[in-house]
């Protein structure tokens, strides 16, 4: 999953890609590099980020959404939100995946919506929201705390009407984490497989890699890289990066080397 923001203040690639035409452009070569999702976003979910509009989010996200498959882009369309209106409107646009980091807890008739569709979607944990979320968190046992949370909100998708085969999970690292609670999530990432569905991770460039690495955002691919395929041997099967053509070359030697075991 390439990582397309439309964003002035996303943490990494803020303002890089705001423009339509170059975040058109830029989605058009996450495909060529082997993304099989475009991820589209028009409000940043880093820590502190400030809402965005309803009106702005859908300026930003679905010209561009129209843009990549007006171009004959060769990759589904997902579109990162957690309001009903913006994702109605990249369905219409013609999304077929919805990633919602609230989990339907923002908007619930997102599900029903999601259903009626026939999209695929993912939920994600998250301890509060944006503008809160690093305040201190805590947890009994994050592995379990996280997992009994997305059971219960495959629980809701699946009571909206959503296909079993089209949830996705998130565990959410940098969502209400701590560095200790990222590094167990990654560690013990296999025991969210009883939940039996699809793990989808993103730790790209995220700000707990920079803890350990003492690298800033631009130069943490080798530790993107590293999560990712401790992921992958933990049972992930869906890569959100900003990086994809090392990060996909990396994935496929680890899967290349483990495929007869």
């Amino acid at each position: 999953m390439g990582i397309l923001n439309v964003t002035p203040d996303s943490f990494s690639d803020g303002g890089r890609y705001l423009d339509a035409g170059a975040a058109i452009e830029h989605g058009l070569e996450l495909a060529a590099q082997g993304a099989a999702i475009i991820d589209v976003g028009g409000e940043s979910t880093r820590p502190g980020a400030a809402a965005v509009e309803l009106r702005e989010e859908l300026r930003r996200v679905i010209p561009v959404i129209e843009g990549l498959l007006g171009a004959g882009i060769d990759a589904t369309i997902s579109v990162d939100t957690s309001k009903l209106e913006v994702a109605r409107a990249a369905l219409d646009a013609g999304a077929t995946f919805v990633n919602d980091v609230t989990a339907f807890r923002a908007a619930p008739q997102m599900a029903e919506l999601v259903a009626a569709r026939g999209a695929e979607c993912c939920v994600t944990h998250m301890q509060g929201e944006p503008r809160t979320m690093q305040n201190e968190p805590r947890y009994a046992d994050v592995v379990g705390d996280v997992r009994e949370f997305l059971r219960e909100r495959v629980a809701f998708a699946l009571d909206a009407g959503i296909a079993r085969e089209r949830i996705a999970v998130d565990p959410g690292f940098g969502f209400g984490k701590t560095v200790e609670h990222n590094l167990e999530l990654l560690d013990r990432l296999d025991e969210l497989a009883v939940l039996g569905q699809p793990i989808l991770i993103g730790t790209s460039r995220k700000s707990f890699l920079g803890a350990i690495t003492g690298r800033d955002e631009g130069d943490r691919l080798a530790a993107t890289i590293a999560t990712n395929v401790i992921g992958l041997l933990r049972g992930a099967s869906v890569f959100r990066v900003h990086d994809v053509a090392a990060v996909r070359d990396a994935l496929a030697l680890a899967a290349a080397t483990v495929s007869g075991r």
